[in-house]
């Protein structure tokens, strides 16, 4: 039989509008009781589970992480018991004889057993800090949106500004722009005026790539992009104070991130925090963290044949986070290190491989820093800084031999025979 670890525990299956709980009782004899109530899903109700879970002296429960619909539940319960919300892949019932009884009794077995791996749940400010930080990300694409939809209409009207300056949407390119859109019919006016220094130079050209035909409907669908532009800049700051603010108590961590190569920004490492939190004991190991930001090949194998090692589709968030600070940190000119592994692991394997493998490697450097307590030290890498030396600068006259013998020749004193 296997072992029983929570000899009380319970199993809850979350939906929407209610919730099925069961808890079971397990007797000195190995036999277990069950006993199932239904609860709605508003907050005096949730209380009421609480309280019944308290009569049975139940502290160990599980569930799914159904959605949002789990949150709710958590905040009721996280005080007063020892809560596992699970990946619903480790704890799907038999297709084919689910009702949400049988999924509350079979998640009370599973946990009665401890055959359940817990979602990685951080402290509550840390929660609150990864929703505004995602909130943030999501804001951040809407305003990338927003650009390539003025810049579509400036293509589609043979304005070709983008063509010839770098950033389309600078001070100077701003200036030109918004003088177009207050008056369309005027295409020779002076734009020496709206340009900075370093771009008078390209006067003429300049001139030539506004030459196009912006129409009413396009003038009026940039208006409202960059009107929204100009309000998503707000939103963000407005979000970017009040994580500051919920950040103030992990200022200690946010600089020793801020030490390690590739991480220049400070909100890169608020939300580098907001993912993983700063008590790297909820991690095993630096293998597990690795694992659970889906950093690391999965194991599929089946009668000895290894499947798919692709990385898994885990860490949605804290993956292409760090990809772009492993971008960042292969272009290092102070730190060489990450530039080298990366241009090694390339030729073999190919650039995305290998900014997964630097990715990997930045996060277990993280992990050890907020495990230790210390900023990011070089000289633990100063050994492979520089780039290993994979072929000889000079063939030497043994090696000229070996190589016509593996050719098959005969080498003498007096020459060569074949």
């Amino acid at each position: 039989m296997l072992r029983i670890v929570h000899p009380i525990c319970c199993g809850i299956d979350v939906h929407k509008k209610f919730v099925v709980a069961t808890v079971g009782i397990t007797t000195k004899s190995g036999v277990t009781e069950y006993q199932t109530r239904k609860f709605s899903t508003f907050s005096e109700d949730l209380h009421h589970l609480l309280n019944w879970l308290k009569s049975q002296s139940c502290v160990h429960v599980c569930m799914e992480s159904t959605g949002k619909y789990w949150h709710p539940v958590f905040n009721v319960l996280e005080h007063d018991c020892q809560v596992v919300v699970a990946n619903p892949k480790y704890v799907k019932g038999i297709r084919g004889k689910k009702t949400d009884v049988k999924d509350s009794v079979w998640l009370c077995d599973l946990h009665k057993h401890g055959l359940v791996p817990g979602s990685f749940i951080p402290p509550l400010q840390i929660r609150q800090i990864r929703d505004l930080m995602r909130y943030r990300f999501k804001l951040i694409n809407f305003k990338s949106s927003e650009k390539n939809r003025v810049q579509n209409s400036l293509t589609v009207s043979n304005i070709m500004i983008s063509s010839v300056v770098s950033d389309t949407f600078g001070v100077s390119s701003m200036k030109i722009i918004h003088h177009i859109l207050d008056d369309p019919d005027d295409t020779n006016f002076d734009v020496s005026e709206m340009l900075h220094g370093s771009m008078k130079d390209k006067t003429d050209i300049i001139t030539k790539s506004i030459q196009g035909n912006l129409t009413k409907p396009q003038a009026d669908k940039m208006r409202v992009s960059l009107q929204h532009m100009d309000n998503i800049k707000k939103h963000i700051a407005d979000i970017e104070s009040v994580v500051l603010k919920l950040s103030q108590p992990y200022l200690p961590q946010i600089e020793i991130l801020l030490s390690m190569p590739g991480i220049k920004d400070i909100f890169t490492a608020i939300a580098i925090l907001g993912e993983i939190g700063v008590d790297m004991s909820a991690f095993l190991s630096q293998k597990h963290i690795s694992s659970w930001a889906g950093l690391t090949p999965q194991n599929d194998e089946s009668a000895g044949k290894k499947k798919s090692v692709r990385v898994s589709r885990a860490g949605v968030y804290i993956k292409p986070l760090l990809v772009q600070c492993a971008n960042a940190a292969i272009k290092s000119k102070d730190f060489p290190y990450f530039k080298n592994r990366y241009h090694q692991i390339k030729k073999r394997r190919g650039h995305k491989k290998a900014i997964i493998a630097i990715a990997h490697k930045l996060l277990i450097c993280i992990y050890h820093m907020l495990d230790k307590n210390e900023p990011f030290n070089e000289e633990l890498y100063q050994i492979d800084s520089q780039p290993k030396q994979t072929y000889s600068p000079k063939i030497t006259e043994d090696m000229a031999i070996r190589y016509l013998e593996t050719l098959g020749y005969q080498v003498t004193d007096k020459g060569v025979k074949t």
